[in-house]
């Protein structure tokens, strides 16, 4: 059986568009580096609320032993690696790679900002045999 050159065609670029893009968090750390951050997060006049204006809902509130309280905002960006398409290998596991951005807060008593701190580092997931 043969398939025609255009069938063969579409199926790839429907595999290519279809592949495995992840991308979980805080979609407004996307565009931010650590430059803009610096610029919008201010330590000694940037509050709370708008903090949580500019970048919504921490995904995670913690607390210093001293009640200062600290928020972070994350953003992981993963893309497929080149792995997870090939044949039968694929059946044992799967590998994803990308960035991470991370942002931190600490606010003072009055919930004004008293120390932040944007990173962002490269992250690879695997699961299965390749872990």
């Amino acid at each position: 059986m043969i398939q025609s050159p255009k069938v063969i065609t579409m199926l790839f670029l429907s595999v290519v568009i279809l592949s495995g893009c992840a991308s979980t968090g805080n979609q407004t750390l996307k565009e931010e580096s650590e430059f803009t951050v610096s610029s919008k997060v201010i330590s000694g006049q940037t509050t709370a609320s708008e903090i949580k204006a500019m970048f919504g809902s921490p995904y995670e509130t913690t607390y210093t032993d001293s009640g200062m309280l600290i928020w972070k905002f994350r953003l992981d960006d993963l893309k497929s690696d080149a792995v997870n398409y090939i044949p039968i290998v694929n059946l044992f596991g799967s590998s994803m790679s990308g960035t991470r951005k991370e942002l931190v807060i600490l606010f003072d008593e009055n919930d004004v900002v008293k120390r932040s701190n944007m990173s962002e580092s490269d992250v690879k997931t695997k699961t299965g045999v390749f872990k």
